[in-house]
């Protein structure tokens, strides 16, 4: 399968999909080894599959590797999918060193106990050259929701600490922008090459309007997504970096 198909372009994902459409045009024909990280039920991991890439996704959820093993089976690519129960902080014993040419860490530093530990065992994964797909929750995205939908006082209250959470209320454990995610994965050697918004315009849509005309949605998201300040407002934020 190609990676311009149809159910691979929705506003919401489109501007990850095309930094990795980049990254694997670069290695025209060849079969890389990926890695996914919190890759969940195989969202990323089975259309990279299908694309003819080896993937070994690790996520804590046995339910989710379950959905997984089921959707490479039905896609035909069970034998091109590795599932491996684990959490995200113990990934560096889930790989060997410089073995892997693509990591995706989606929506993950939000939510473990290190995720500066977490970005060394992504950068030590990788062979020299590999690239790291980065996906992370906005703190400025998610101090404007609170704020629109009258929550002040958690507005507020993620605004002021250094987290960028609401205490003992949030299922995410911290929120950055875009220098404080940069610096982390600086900080474990990996140089980052791109910073884009992800969901600058398909959150703030009504439905009917999304409908409508969902290519102009997706023109208007990849247009966005790369220029402060409407990248910085963006609901996540997308950073694609490389082990030199």
């Amino acid at each position: 399968m190609e990676l311009t198909h149809p159910r691979l372009s929705g506003p919401r994902t489109a501007v990850v999909w095309a930094a990795l459409r980049r990254e694997l045009d670069r290695h025209q024909g060849q079969s890389l080894t990926v890695l996914d990280a919190g890759g969940g039920t195989g969202g990323f991991a089975v259309p990279l599959a299908e694309a003819g890439h080896r993937v070994t996704v690790v996520d804590a959820s046995p339910d989710a590797l379950a959905a997984l093993t089921r959707r490479a089976a039905e896609a035909g690519v069970a034998d091109r999918v590795r599932a491996l129960q684990g959490d995200a902080d113990a990934l560096a014993g889930y790989v060997e060193p410089a073995s892997v040419d693509l990591v995706l860490c989606h929506s993950v530093l939000d939510v473990v106990d290190d995720p500066a530990g977490v970005v060394a065992a992504v950068a030590a994964a990788l062979r020299p050259g590999g690239a790291a797909s980065v996906l992370v929750a906005s703190k400025a995205a998610a101090v404007l929701h609170r704020a629109i939908t009258g929550q002040l006082a958690a507005a507020a209250e993620l605004l002021a600490d250094p987290d960028g959470r609401v205490a003992g209320r949030d299922t995410v454990r911290r929120r950055y922008d875009a220098d404080s995610a940069a610096a982390l994965l600086r900080a474990a050697g990996l140089d980052v090459v791109e910073i884009h918004g992800v969901r600058v315009i398909a959150d703030l849509l009504p439905a009917a309007v999304a409908d409508a005309d969902p290519h102009a949605v997706v023109e208007l998201e990849l247009a966005a997504a790369a220029h402060p300040p409407y990248r910085d407002i963006a609901a996540q934020l997308h950073l694609f970096a490389r082990r030199p």
